[in-house]
């Protein structure tokens, strides 16, 4: 069964669906609408990110496609055998998702990357949708501290008992998997916050507890 996705024209975040409209009027042939999650609806994993990207996902309609982080997150989807084929930077690369999924806290592009508190909690409903509409769900990927806490809203569960941590694997009421790793941001790597080896690691421990 389909999991229920924002409306194109969502207007539950006045500031994002105004900023949606500027975009459009400058650039009518991208995306700019709510971007909806990609990935078969009964993977194991799920992955869940901040919000779309002005000139990634905002521009072509899939998570993390068209801006550097998609660049680090889908080769390695693809290395630890969470997806196959060669990711191209563009919705129609034929990339495939074979038992992961992909989401954000925030389906709207906000201004300079930044959501407020009111629109991460705006948008908790369909990030609680994804969660129990995967029914062979085991384990969801947060990929930075907003993330971490959107998914701990969507269960209701208490964020201080689970302190985000890069690398963190929090065992959650119910057998359900909570991993943490810093966001896969240009920002982050270029930093040193975030190596491919750090990120390579949470996937090869979620890996090796998905198999057994």
């Amino acid at each position: 069964m389909p999991i229920d996705e924002p409306a194109p024209n969502c207007a539950l975040c006045p500031r994002l669906a105004e900023f949606r409209r500027v975009n459009k009027k400058a650039w009518p042939q991208w995306h700019n609408a709510p971007v909806p999650s990609f990935g078969p609806v009964n993977a194991s994993l799920l992955i869940v990110g901040l919000a779309p990207g002005l000139r990634g996902a905002n521009r072509t309609g899939r998570p993390f496609t068209g801006d550097y982080a998609g660049d680090l997150l889908y080769p390695t989807i693809a290395e630890f055998g969470f997806g196959e084929g060669k990711f191209e930077a563009r919705p129609d690369d034929g990339f495939q998702m074979t038992d992961c999924r992909i989401t954000n806290a925030v389906r709207c592009v906000p201004p300079e990357n930044k959501p407020t508190t009111a629109e991460i909690n705006s948008c908790n409903p369909f990030l609680t949708a994804e969660i129990k509409g995967q029914k062979n769900l085991r384990a969801i990927l947060a990929l930075g501290l907003i993330a971490h806490k959107a998914v701990l809203r969507s269960l209701g569960l208490v964020a201080a008992r689970y302190a985000f941590g890069h690398g963190a694997m929090h065992e959650l009421p119910g057998g359900l998997l909570l991993a943490d790793s810093y966001h896969c941001s240009r920002y982050n790597t270029n930093t040193g916050r975030l190596t491919e080896e750090m990120f390579h690691a949470v996937f090869a421990e979620l890996r090796e507890r998905l198999v057994k």
